[in-house]
């Protein structure tokens, strides 16, 4: 198993989330998160005066999928999140060692995930 963390811009979101769905992805994490990269901020005007913001507000999605379904996951991101500009985020992927549901107590593997 292993674990796609993506980054992703907060309005790409709801296309992200029924892309994803389209190709039987349906659990994930997601969480507001803040961050920055190449993009180095923003720069706004408030009252006639610039003001500079280096953290700017990010989503996180985090899915677990079988091996076999990481390049597809990851390519569903890409085209569903992308914009073409600076700060379209950026893809993780992990190594998952177990899962365990916490109802159970019930150990999943990668042939018996659910997704």
């Amino acid at each position: 198993m292993k674990m796609v963390i993506a980054i992703i811009r907060p309005e790409r979101l709801e296309f992200v989330k029924k892309a994803l769905e389209k190709n039987g992805i349906y659990g994930m994490t997601v969480l507001a998160v803040e961050g920055r990269g190449d993009q180095k901020g923003i720069s706004l005007q408030y009252r006639g005066g610039a003001i500079n913001v280096d953290m700017i507000p990010k989503v996180q999605l985090e899915i677990v999928v079988k091996d076999k379904d990481v390049e597809p996951v990851i390519q569903v991101i890409c085209q569903s999140a992308r914009t073409g500009k600076m700060g379209d985020g950026r893809i993780f992927v992990m190594p998952v060692e177990r899962s365990v549901k916490v109802r159970t107590g019930e150990e999943v593997s990668d042939e018996a995930l659910n997704v």
